[in-house]
């Protein structure tokens, strides 16, 4: 019965996503799909509640490269690329902004989360050019199954499974899986498994 339910709460979402879906793909057409996304993203990103989340999801899981049915994406949050993917039970808290970044199954991003589409997204190596004149490289950003980001933190390198990220961190270079990181630039400040007889 709850199964039954939520896939008629989904179809009733996807018609009322049908506006948004519509002017997506004309701006697409104009824009390119990533621009078009952020237009998109930012409108359906102030509707709140419940049925907040089931627009987006709805939306999401036609435009971007993957958001499972069962992803939660709170009020407030910003997508920028179409490569973007959301697996199974991932739940991105309020006011985030998700750039080039697959979250694996089970993560979970608490509030004001940024991934942007890793560390080089600007150029800055020539000095006599505005760094907005400058290229860019988007990578995409990977973080790990059940992996908890908290509040704040800045992710621009790939995250290890099942890891933590405190709130407010850097994450500048790879994190391996099954630790905790802190800090700016975050490091590693201790592993999650339990600690091995005579080590």
């Amino acid at each position: 019965m709850r199964e039954t339910a939520k896939a008629i709460a989904f179809g009733l979402a996807t018609v009322a996503a049908l506006p948004f879906l519509l002017s997506f793909v004309i701006r697409r057409a104009v824009l390119g799909g990533d621009r078009a996304l952020e237009g998109s993203s930012q409108a359906l990103a102030l509707i709140p509640g419940l049925i907040g989340e089931y627009i987006r999801r709805a939306f999401l899981a036609r435009v971007i490269a993957r958001c499972d049915r069962s992803a939660t994406i709170q009020f407030g949050t910003l997508f920028s690329q179409v490569g973007a993917r959301l697996d199974a039970n991932v739940y991105v808290g309020p006011h985030c902004h998700l750039g080039l970044v697959h979250l694996e199954r089970d993560v979970l991003l608490a509030a004001g989360v940024h991934i942007p589409s890793g560390g080089e997204t600007h150029g800055t190596a020539d000095v006599d050019r505005p760094i907005r004149d400058q290229g860019g490289t988007r990578t995409l950003v990977r973080v790990g199954e059940g992996t908890w980001v908290g509040s704040a933190a800045i992710i621009m390198a790939d995250v290890g499974r099942h890891s933590v990220i405190a709130a407010g961190a850097v994450v500048t270079k790879p994190v391996p899986d099954f630790v905790i990181a802190a800090g700016v630039p975050a490091k590693v400040i201790r592993s999650r498994l339990p600690a091995q007889p005579g080590a």
